[in-house]
């Protein structure tokens, strides 16, 4: 039995080890979760029905976040200190890994964009960093590449099972062709500079009159667009993306995650261009599941096509078959190399042959794997 913090600092983290929790729990692991407040990652918590030990606010700006830094990183050095963890896993935290070489004991990272500003405060004290293959950066000795997508470790068919029922919650019938339109709030360290959707209510009015619209946005409901906004628990919001016709947006993560519950989609923000992240060129360029813009005129114009063409649906769901054979089942990779560090990394590096356990369509497993060797 192993003693396993797992550290969350953001909604998307919730969903991100979730799975990963559940199942460790089932192998009669011990864990403690640790969140700071941001967004609706509590509320999150609380509707999967995970204890967690909250440790406060970054706050919103990046005065604020400096100044609490050290702030958080001692919170959570008093709490693992008293639970004395085995290992410990984080996506992007910066506090974990300061905590975990404190205590000495490994700390597992999770990366997924190629963002770095806050890579140099951790990268340094994490002892594996685990990337997509498509990662466009090399981050030395410590990377691990796997051959997935971090949102497969929640929307891998393994895990996800799409409730028909959210319609009834949406008001809207099988029938109905409708779009979910996000807005983010670009105040994360890593959006300096960044901009999303500027014509939001233009946007959503003109895309109104082609189909049923709902707005999410990660400022909360705004006046204008009220009568827009969806109103669901927001542990059911997957299930809506998977039944919807479209999805538009300016976030890098939802636009992910309808390509791959076979949602048309569209993201448009200025991270797009020569040097966007490799999992969105991934999705574009190798699959054709996502459209990629900077320029909100275009984003519309491709929603309004998308909209229009009454197979666009069935050919997505058509196209993300192929993602599914050939990518991994993330949240039984994580599992694996918990449960069997330090040697299923050295497995991992030294046999190319390691990720074909985790994928749909092979049943094999690296040499030297057995159930009770790592």
């Amino acid at each position: 039995m192993l003693r396993i913090v797992i550290d969350i600092n953001h909604p998307a983290h919730v969903h991100f080890f979730k799975n990963f929790y559940w199942q460790m729990k089932r192998n009669n692991h011990d864990l403690l979760v640790t969140a700071s407040r941001k967004e609706m990652a509590f509320d999150l918590l609380g509707s999967y029905d995970i204890n967690f030990v909250d440790l406060g606010s970054y706050g919103n700006t990046l005065f604020s976040k400096a100044r609490n830094l050290l702030n958080l990183d001692y919170k959570m050095y008093k709490v693992c200190s008293e639970f004395k963890p085995d290992i410990m896993v984080g996506l992007g935290s910066v506090r974990a890994p300061h905590v975990a070489s404190i205590l000495k004991k490994p700390y597992i990272a999770f990366k997924d964009s190629e963002t770095m500003e806050q890579y140099i405060l951790w990268g340094h004290f994490a002892n594996v960093v685990c990337t997509p293959a498509c990662f466009r950066k090399n981050l030395g000795k410590r990377q691990l590449r796997y051959d997935g997508y971090h949102e497969l470790a929640y929307l891998h068919p393994n895990f996800f099972k799409p409730d028909r029922s959210i319609l009834d919650e949406l008001g809207v019938e099988k029938k109905d062709k409708y779009a979910i339109v996000r807005f983010v709030a670009w105040r994360a360290s890593h959006d300096v500079g960044k901009q999303g959707i500027k014509k939001q209510r233009q946007l959503v009015e003109e895309l109104a009159k082609h189909c049923t619209v709902f707005v999410t946005a990660e400022l909360g409901d705004s006046l204008e667009l009220k009568q827009y906004y969806m109103k669901i628990k927001p542990e059911r919001i997957h299930h809506a993306m998977y039944y919807a016709s479209l999805f538009l947006g300016d976030s890098q993560t939802m636009a992910t995650e309808s390509a791959l519950l076979g949602t048309p989609a569209i993201r448009c923000n200025s991270f797009v261009g020569p040097n966007d992240m490799g999992n969105f060129i991934d999705l574009e360029k190798k699959y054709d599941v996502l459209h990629n813009t900077n320029n909100e005129s275009i984003a519309l114009k491709m929603a309004k096509r998308l909209i229009a063409d009454d197979n666009s649906k069935l050919k997505w769901q058509s196209k993300t078959k192929k993602i599914f054979q050939e990518k991994i089942d993330v949240t039984s990779f994580m599992m694996w190399l918990v449960e069997g560090y330090p040697k299923s990394v050295e497995i991992a590096k030294n046999d190319i042959s390691w990720q074909l356990m985790f994928m749909q369509r092979h049943n094999v497993f690296p040499v030297g794997y057995t159930s009770n060797s790592i």
